[in-house]
């Protein structure tokens, strides 16, 4: 997810590309990572993942076939590189990710940290693009996302980005008026190159005390306190999104409104003991993905009731049995934050490949510097379990469905 803190402990804390930064989206970038694994294994045993809906990495989707020789044809390390994603602060320059996708292959962005003007977000994502070759991401080009819901959640802003109305806000606005501000945060992302927003947020804060939710309540970025109605407002935006060309992003599965600590910044109060795999406060995530999300964000909280002993990144009861089996998710889940406080308690290496291992796809870094480490830990853990690798290639083959559906990739427009 994309951080959310307070104006004051920006400077102390980095954001990440999940929960949000409420107190400023100029929030820098902090994350151990892991390292990428890499499959060799065949396509038969790497797509024996669950893929119940089909949305964008249904078998059957047009350039189904060619994906697979797309995926084959990729090197361990390639595919490794496709599983991460890697936080870009406006501090660094464009430059910043060449050696890395150059020697670790890594293969999506996201901006964090508060760009500002259209101008230098346009360069830098094409810069990045320009990166794509046959050499570093087999000629599969990048997702580049960014932290645009709105409110205190809006990570580029200035020149050229409107100020755009806390999803609150846009909760209590007609169908209509919250249909513009989608079509203006798709304009305005397709202008500087992002393909990727990573929102709408799909939690529901409980209406007794929502500022008591760290996370969401307290800065309004949910689309209203009752499951329904929020269902309703995150399914329009999605379709409006999607509509519009832009990809959006559900989160944070399966919801970070009954939990009191912020997984960015902390481990403390952070485990829901209310929300069941049958939860009314699952609607929303459930009304975006029959609308057309291609990408879930899970959170880095706990869920007592789904499983007892897994933060939701690390749970296959949860992202394997509630939401591809039970909600019929086909597409790409991504990870919170791998460097959120929550889950340092783990090498870096040993969160993605968890992460991975429990059936999410692509893994979130604000620290850009662990990037390269979670691909080698990838790589290396395909090279040595066969399960796991996979496991890897089922993964992968979403990710390159997706961008084929995008227009990424070589497969794109092949039937």
């Amino acid at each position: 997810m994309i951080r959310t803190v307070s104006v004051l402990t920006v400077s102390a804390l980095a954001l990440s590309a999940c929960s949000g930064d409420p107190g400023g989206p100029s929030a820098g970038t902090t994350s151990p990572g892991s390292a990428p694994v890499t499959p060799t294994t065949s396509l038969a045993s790497g797509t024996s993942s669950v893929e119940p809906t089909p949305k964008p990495s249904s078998p059957t989707s047009p350039g189904a076939s060619c994906v697979d020789g797309l995926l084959l044809s990729m090197s361990p390390a390639q595919r490794a590189g496709q599983l991460v994603m890697v936080g870009l602060d406006a501090s660094m320059s464009a430059e910043s990710l060449d050696t890395m996708i150059k020697d670790h292959h890594i293969g999506n962005m996201f901006f964090i940290g508060g760009w500002r003007a259209t101008s230098r977000v346009r360069s830098t994502s094409d810069h990045v693009q320009a990166q794509v070759n046959s050499s570093s991401t087999k000629s599969v080009g990048f997702l580049i996302a960014a932290d645009q819901e709105g409110g205190q959640v809006q990570q580029l802003k200035g020149d050229g980005f409107s100020a755009l109305p806390s999803a609150l806000r846009q909760g209590a606005m007609s169908s209509a008026d919250r249909a513009a501000v989608a079509r203006t945060i798709v304009r305005e992302l397709k202008a500087v190159g992002v393909n990727v927003d990573l929102a709408p947020v799909a939690d529901t804060v409980p209406p007794a005390n929502p500022r008591s939710n760290e996370p969401i309540g307290r800065w309004g970025r949910q689309y209203g306190n009752n499951p329904a109605k929020a269902g309703s407002a995150v399914a329009e935006v999605v379709r409006t999104m999607q509509a519009g060309g832009l990809q959006s992003t559900l989160k944070h599965f399966p919801g970070l409104g009954r939990i009191t600590g912020n997984t960015d910044f902390t481990a403390d109060g952070i485990v829901d003991d209310q929300t069941s795999a049958d939860d009314e406060y699952l609607r929303p995530f459930r009304d975006g993905i029959a609308a057309g999300a291609p990408f879930v964000m899970v959170s880095s909280a706990y869920y007592s009731r789904m499983d007892a002993e897994n933060q939701a990144i690390y749970s296959p009861k949860i992202i394997d049995g509630v939401l591809r089996r039970q909600l019929g998710f086909g597409g790409v889940v991504m990870s919170d934050d791998l460097n959120a406080v929550a889950v340092r308690d783990l090498p870096a290496g040993e969160r993605v490949v968890k992460m991975v291992r429990a059936g999410g796809d692509v893994a979130l870094t604000g620290l850009a510097s662990a990037a390269p480490l979670m691909a080698r830990a990838l790589t290396a853990e395909a090279a040595k379990d066969p399960v796991f690798r996979a496991t890897l290639n089922a993964s992968v083959k979403r990710v390159l469905t997706a961008k084929t559906a995008m227009g990424l990739t070589s497969c794109s427009g092949r039937e």
